[in-house]
């Protein structure tokens, strides 16, 4: 893996939750009480043995970086590698990228001057506990052109823009890659591409040349779909737990997950995820405070009933106040005899005494950054 550079997109699906993405990038946006989303995709490359990584940004990127920092929490504090940001637009023009392809062709001298043989692509909008080497071994093994990995579903997707991979089954081989179908069925299994891929370093600078060369506007429609027989494209079926966030209802849904322990497991118990420390005070329960089924963050103070929640850092619930369901970002000021079911609120939200509020898990009710209510 010392012979794979890694490639982060932070920007590219910030359409799916605008709700959470106007102050900042789907990167950087909040999960679990503690993590930011593109924790997951750094975390499994640097469980693989990854120590270069390019971040790719465009705008509302300040919180991503104060997020990142030097890279030490990853281990990528380094004078040779390490993070680096790589910005919207390349030397040859200063309008930002508008599609992956444009954002790809910004970053060919970042891609040129290094010499790894491999590139692993990843978004910022899948949550999973991916091992990245075994990615690349597979890649090798089947000598490819490109290996797109793929989860089973059997809920069409809510993003505005999807594949789905139709590989032969007895080499592995895609045979047809689809965008965007419009004939999906609930209940029915399709094999869904995860955002993360890879291809050899080589390979990936000819292409984006001749695409550039070309015309070409759309990696997925000019690249993937009208080259699937020419290219060799492999899908690596991940079988493990993995949730895409393609909207808010998403997001709450798989926010809610969390609290399964089988879920927790298996993003956080083989390896760890890493992500930005603070150093606060363990969270406080006065008398009189119920809590149930929740995950709570340090630095909290607890005097109401708290069930089926996740609270991040310093939230505070008052006397008498009862919240259920919720997500509750950083710094939330719950008052007292509030009541509270199915609610998400953005950091420094304030909601004052006697406040009923509530959504359902298909259209939770969101209460954006710094708002009082």
């Amino acid at each position: 893996m010392a012979s794979t550079v890694g490639v982060i997109f932070s920007n590219i699906h910030d359409e799916n939750i605008p709700e959470l993405s106007r102050h900042r990038t789907m990167a950087s946006v909040p999960f679990g009480g503690r993590y930011r989303l593109i924790d997951f995709a750094l975390s499994n490359m640097v469980n693989s043995g990854i120590t270069t990584v390019g971040i790719v940004t465009k705008n509302n990127y300040q919180s991503l970086i104060d997020h990142l920092g030097s890279g030490k929490e990853w281990d990528l504090a380094r004078k040779d590698g390490g993070i680096i940001l790589l910005p919207p637009y390349s030397d040859d023009t200063d309008k930002p990228y508008t599609t992956r392809l444009e954002a790809l062709m910004g970053i060919t001298g970042f891609l040129t001057h290094r010499t790894e043989d491999y590139v692993v692509i990843s978004d910022c909008d899948g949550i999973a506990h991916m091992d990245i080497a075994d990615i690349v071994r597979y890649h090798e093994e089947k000598g490819a052109d490109i290996t797109m990995v793929y989860h089973e579903e059997r809920e069409p997707s809510e993003s505005s823009y999807f594949i789905t991979l139709e590989p032969d089954r007895r080499t592995g081989r895609i045979k047809a890659l689809r965008i965007n179908p419009n004939d999906l069925r609930k209940g029915k299994k399709y094999n869904l591409y995860v955002n993360v891929m890879v291809m050899s370093r080589t390979f990936l600078i000819d292409t984006i040349q001749n695409a550039f060369t070309c015309g070409f506007t759309s990696f997925g429609r000019d690249i993937l779909t009208k080259n699937v027989d020419t290219i060799k494209i492999y899908g690596y079926n991940f079988e493990g737990y993995y949730a895409g966030v393609n909207s808010l209802a998403d997001y709450f849904r798989h926010s809610m997950e969390l609290l399964d322990r089988k879920v927790r497991t298996e993003l956080f118990a083989a390896r760890d995820i890493y992500t930005k420390v603070r150093d606060s005070a363990p969270s406080r329960y006065v008398d009189g405070a119920k809590v149930a089924n929740s995950l709570i963050s340090d630095g909290c103070c607890i005097k109401g009933t708290v069930e089926n929640c996740i609270l991040f850092r310093g939230v505070k619930i008052g006397k008498g106040s009862v919240v259920r369901n919720c997500v509750l970002m950083q710094d939330t000021v719950v008052g007292e005899n509030v009541a509270l079911d199915s609610v998400i609120t953005d950091k420094n939200v304030v909601i004052r005494d006697r406040r009923n509020l509530a959504g359902c898990a298909e259209l939770p009710y969101f209460i954006s950054k710094g708002r009082m209510i």
